[in-house]
C-alpha cells in the first residue's frame, strides 16, 4: 500500500513505524526537516518537508498514486483540510484524520464526502480513556480489549500463586474452572537470563506464577477468568489522577460519581477550569504531582489506583514510583516514548501505557487486507490480535468449511474465538480442533509476531480460482 502520513509527532512516528514493518510504501510529511531526517535514518520511508494542506506538497509526497492518507498533525484543522484536498484534488481512496474535538464525530454529514471527506475519525483521547476505564473496572488485568461489538474480550493478566489455574496445565482447565469457556492464546515468561520469551500454549503447558497470560473469552466471563489466575483484588474505590489535561479531564468526567476522584494539576488556571467541568464530589488540587509532601497530605497510601496522565514522561514515571513507594496499591503511567515504556513495564510501575499504541489498532483495521473489523496492537506493537469476517465457501476460501485443525495458521498463531450469528442471536464459541468454520463467522486471531500478518491476510482472502 502507498500511504501518506501527515505529521511526524508521536502518533505519526508510531504509525509510520508500525506500517513500515509491514512492507508498506510510507511517505511522511512534516514541517520539521530535522524530525523527518531522524525518522528516515531509523526507518525505511521517505520524508517530505512542507505544509500538508498545500496541494503541491501532497503532490511531491506522491498523492497522485497514494492509496491512503493518515492525517495526524497536531491541529484538527490541518487534518480535516488535508483530507478534503486528498479526496477532491487527488482522489485518494481512503482518508483518516486524527481529531481531538468532539465537535467532529465520525459518520456525521460534516465528515462525509460533501464535507471534509474523512472516511474514518481517530480520537486518541477517547480511545485512551476507554482503555483506562476497563483497567479501573478490572484492576487485576494488564489489558482488557474488546472484539465483536463487546461480546468477546482479550485479557492480559499476571498469574499469581494461589490462583486455581496457577501451577496446573492447561488441559486441566475444564476440571479446575468448570462452566467457563476460555482460550489461552499466549504466555510470556522470563527465562533464567531475565529475558521475556513466549511459551506456546498446549494442553501440557503449565501456568507458572509471574507468567503474563493472554486469554480470550466472552466478555461476561472476564471476572471468572481473572479469578482463575489470581486472587481477586479489592475493587477500586479511590482514584488519584496526576494531570488535568485532555485525558485526565475526560477520564475524571467519566468516573466521577462511581469512584472517589482526586485530580492534581500544576496550572492554577487549568485547575479553575477543571473545577467548572467536574462534579462537586471530585476534588481538584493545584500542585506538583512529584511533590512527596502533597501526596502524603492527600493520603496517597489509601489510593487504590494512581494514574499519572501528564504530557511529561519523566514526571509520570517519577510520580508513579513515588506513589507506589508511599503505599498506592496500583499505579499506571502514561509514557509516550516507547523506550521508556519498555524499560519500566513490570517494575514498580504496574502498567506503562503508550498513548500512540492505543490508536494504532484503529488505524491498522483500515490498512489490513480482507474483511477486518477490529485490530488491537499488543505488547507495544510486537504482537497483534484481530477480528475478521470470513467470506466465501469451501471452494473460494481457505478457511470456510474447514475444521480448525485443517487451517494452515502460522506457527504460534491461533483462532481463539468464533462468533456466529448476528445481534441477539450471536453465539460466542471457543473452538476445538474439530470445530468447522462457517461463512460469515467472525473469528478472533492472535498473532504472536507482526510478521505473520501477511500470511493470515492471504489465508483469509477469498479467491474465485482457489480449489
Amino acid at each position: 500500500m502507498n500511504i501518506i502520513i501527515l505529521g511526524a509527532g508521536r502518533v505519526g512516528e508510531s504509525v509510520a513505524e508500525s506500517l513500515v514493518s509491514e512492507r508498506n510504501d510510507i511517505t511522511v510529511v512534516d514541517l520539521d526537516p530535522q524530525r523527518l531526517r531522524a525518522l528516515q535514518d531509523r526507518l525505511d520511508l521517505r520524508g517530505v518537508t512542507g505544509n500538508g494542506i498545500q496541494p503541491s506538497v501532497l503532490r511531491e509526497a506522491g498523492a497522485e498514486d497514494a492509496d491512503m492518507l493518515i492525517a495526524c498533525a497536531p491541529l484538527d484543522e490541518t487534518n480535516l483540510v488535508a483530507c478534503k484536498i486528498a479526496h477532491d484534488v487527488f482522489s485518494i481512496a481512503t482518508t483518516i484524520a486524527r481529531v481531538r474535538s468532539p465537535e467532529f464525530p465520525g459518520g456525521s454529514e460534516l465528515m462525509g464526502k460533501p464535507g471534509f471527506a474523512v472516511d474514518h475519525v481517530i480520537q486518541p483521547e477517547v480511545s485512551l480513556t476507554t482503555y483506562i476505564r476497563k483497567l479501573i473496572e478490572y484492576p487485576e488485568a494488564l489489558q482488557v480489549l474488546e472484539f465483536a461489538e463487546g461480546r468477546v474480550s482479550l485479557i492480559a493478566v499476571r498469574a499469581v500463586a494461589g490462583g486455581p489455574m496457577v501451577g496446573h496445565i492447561i488441559s486441566e482447565l475444564p476440571r479446575l474452572v468448570p462452566e467457563v469457556e476460555m482460550r489461552f492464546v499466549a504466555i510470556y515468561r522470563n527465562d533464567a537470563q531475565g529475558q521475556d520469551r513466549q511459551v506456546i500454549c498446549k494442553g501440557a503447558t503449565r501456568i507458572e506464577p509471574g507468567d503474563e497470560v493472554f486469554v480470550l473469552a466472552s466478555t461476561e466471563a472476564i471476572r471468572r477468568v481473572l479469578d482463575a489466575l489470581r486472587h481477586r483484588d479489592q475493587p477500586v474505590r479511590k482514584v488519584m489522577i496526576a494531570g488535568g489535561g485532555r485525558v485526565g479531564l475526560r477520564l475524571a468526567r467519566q468516573i466521577a460519581g462511581d469512584y472517589q476522584v482526586k485530580i492534581v494539576e500544576a496550572s492554577a488556571v487549568r485547575c479553575e477550569y477543571l473545577s467548572t467541568q467536574l462534579p462537586s464530589d471530585a476534588l481538584v488540587l493545584n500542585g506538583d504531582t512529584t511533590d512527596e509532601e502533597l501526596l502524603e497530605n492527600e493520603n496517597v497510601q489509601d489510593t487504590d489506583l494512581f494514574l499519572a496522565l501528564t504530557s511529561d514522561d519523566e514526571d509520570n514515571i517519577m510520580a508513579c514510583l513515588m506513589a507506589k513507594r508511599m503505599g498506592a496499591r496500583r499505579v499506571l503511567a502514561l509514557i509516550n516514548r516507547r523506550a521508556y515504556a519498555d524499560l519500566v513495564q513490570g517494575t514498580q510501575i504496574d502498567i506503562a501505557l503508550s498513548p500512540a499504541q492505543t490508536v494504532i489498532g484503529e488505524l491498522l483495521a483500515h490498512v489490513r487486507r480482507g474483511d477486518v473489523e477490529v485490530v488491537h496492537s499488543l505488547r507495544r506493537g510486537a504482537a497483534e490480535a484481530l477480528e475478521a469476517v470470513v467470506r466465501g465457501d469451501r471452494k473460494s476460501s481457505k478457511v470456510v468449511g474447514r475444521r480448525i485443525e485443517e487451517i494452515a495458521m502460522p506457527a504460534g498463531a491461533q483462532i481463539g474465538v468464533v462468533v456466529r450469528g448476528e445481534g441477539d442471536a450471536a453465539r460466542v464459541i471457543v473452538p476445538h480442533h474439530d470445530t468447522v468454520i462457517e461463512a460469515d463467522d467472525h473469528i478472533v486471531v492472535f498473532l504472536p509476531r507482526k510478521r505473520m500478518v501477511r500470511q493470515v491476510e492471504k489465508l483469509l482472502q477469498v479467491s474465485a480460482t482457489f480449489f
